[in-house]
């Protein structure tokens, strides 16, 4: 075996790691080795976000500054020890992967899957998604007013309807704001309730924030995305990279954190992100406790 092959060993499975010292991010310099290394560190934090659920990836086999792929279906070719579950779609099916152990991972790692996209739904209840998703979209680079926006809606969601909300990172430009939910409603439900949801604020506070799909009608008003909040849709996985040179990664983070003067959406990467869990531990680890149904609750919402 040369010195660019490993074997790595979790359990019962290993994974045979090719391609050890090729720098996918070649302007951060790390290489596919230090992917894997990551997705091994990262497991006891990124799993219990994305088990049960039905993933798709970024794939770059070449590293991020080459042409990648996007893969929702799984490959013939991934070993069997790997969970995958065969769900409908429009016209046919599709097989997806599965992630509930650190070997999963680091062999996604070593196809070169550079961000995981999670379904908002557990395969055993699949069309009753487990959490309802905003994404702030900004239309500039400024990442202030994505912060009023994402204030707003706390407050919205806290005073108006009693409901917990999470925040994190995109890393990227924007944040994402998750309400944790039982399981008890379709995503059809789920998705009415989160278009009044965004309408009520458009209307509240209409200089800032839009439910305007079209770009060149937004203005610099942050777009309250809520198109992932359907069946088949994904979202990025809570600790994934993203295929940005630096490597930074989609981080959940305290509200103080997310609102604080100096935040910036992409800055947690790689290098610096388990060195941050060592310190502060994940703040989504107690998500679930604080999910609910929203079936009261709309109708409280229709009546504002």
């Amino acid at each position: 075996m040369s010195k660019d092959e490993k074997t790595l060993s979790y359990g019962r499975h290993s994974v045979k790691a090719s391609s050890w010292n090729k720098l996918l991010f070649p302007d951060a310099g790390i290489s596919k080795g230090d992917l894997l290394r990551y997705a091994e560190e990262i497991a006891e934090f990124l799993l219990p976000h994305i088990r049960d659920r039905p993933l798709s990836f970024e794939r770059y086999p070449d590293g991020v500054q080459a042409q990648g792929f996007f893969q929702k279906n799984t490959p013939d070719y991934f070993p069997d020890w790997i969970r995958t579950e065969n769900l409908e779609k429009e016209g046919g099916s599709i097989v997806h992967t599965l992630a509930d152990n650190t070997a999963t991972l680091v062999y996604l790692a070593n196809q070169a899957c550079i961000t995981i996209h999670a379904g908002l739904s557990r395969v055993q209840s699949v069309h009753c998604p487990c959490e309802l998703m905003i994404d702030l979209d900004p239309s500039g680079k400024d990442f202030k007013p994505v912060q009023t926006a994402a204030r707003r809606l706390k407050e919205f969601l806290e005073k108006k309807l009693d409901l917990s909300s999470f925040v994190k990172f995109t890393g990227s430009r924007g944040l994402h704001v998750v309400v944790p939910l039982r399981e008890d409603e379709r995503f059809e439900q789920v998705r009415d309730f989160a278009k009044d949801l965004v309408q009520a604020m458009a209307d509240a506070y209409p200089d800032d924030v839009t439910t305007e799909q079209r770009k060149n009608k937004r203005g610099n008003r942050i777009f309250l995305d809520i198109n992932r909040n359907a069946y088949g849709q994904t979202a990025v996985a809570p600790y994934s990279v993203r295929v940005k040179s630096n490597a930074p990664v989609a981080c959940p983070v305290d509200w103080s954190e997310a609102l604080d003067a100096r935040a910036d959406a992409q800055r947690y990467t790689v290098k610096n992100i388990l060195r941050r869990l060592g310190q502060k531990g994940d703040p989504w680890s107690g998500i679930r406790r604080h999910a609910v149904s929203i079936g009261k609750r709309h109708e409280r919402l229709r009546r504002s």
